[in-house]
């Protein structure tokens, strides 16, 4: 068993932050002591970093709320209501984007900056994610949406040959 500041060393995620979760009821102790510390075990740990992970997609706290106590919306719903945000923003960004490339008068910058298949990978990576983690993340958004999922691939600059192979996994 952990205490708060234990916790927050062993899993890098800061004592205000836990205390702030246990305030939105996202994680709660295991128990507390008679002095009023809190104590949190192996099933606690688990759930701080189910919700780290969460919270490092963009996911709202009440959204992760919904998908660890599974309330409301399913799973599926609400990462894809996320994934449909995420990709608002992103058009929004390359909207404005391509309007300072436009007063830049520079269209190389935009070639220069995209996010190509090699920096999506690193950016997978650097959020964790395994060969084996981005083959079932192709797979699930094949699955869901296979229309946005070619379309995705597109935005990449992947050549056709290879959005196919990736489409068959």
């Amino acid at each position: 068993m952990l205490t708060v500041t234990q916790l927050a060393k062993h899993t890098g995620v800061s004592r205000t932050t836990i205390l702030y979760y246990e305030q939105q009821q996202l994680l709660l102790p295991a128990y507390r002591s008679e002095n009023g510390y809190r104590w949190y075990g192996d099933k606690e740990i688990e759930r701080l970093k189910a919700i780290a992970s969460y919270r490092s997609y963009g996911l709202s706290v009440a959204s992760i709320h919904g998908l660890l106590n599974r309330t409301g919306e399913s799973q599926a719903a609400l990462l894809k209501e996320h994934f449909y945000k995420l990709e608002q923003e992103i058009q929004t960004l390359r909207a404005q984007q391509k309007a300072v490339v436009v007063l830049l008068n520079d269209p190389s910058l935009m070639e220069e900056n995209m996010v190509n298949k090699a920096r999506w990978v690193e950016i997978m990576v650097a959020a964790g994610f395994s060969e084996n983690d981005m083959v079932k993340w192709h797979q699930k958004f094949e699955e869901l949406e296979p229309q946005e999922h070619q379309k995705f691939l597109e935005s990449l600059g992947i050549t056709a040959d290879e959005i196919a192979e990736i489409r068959a996994f």
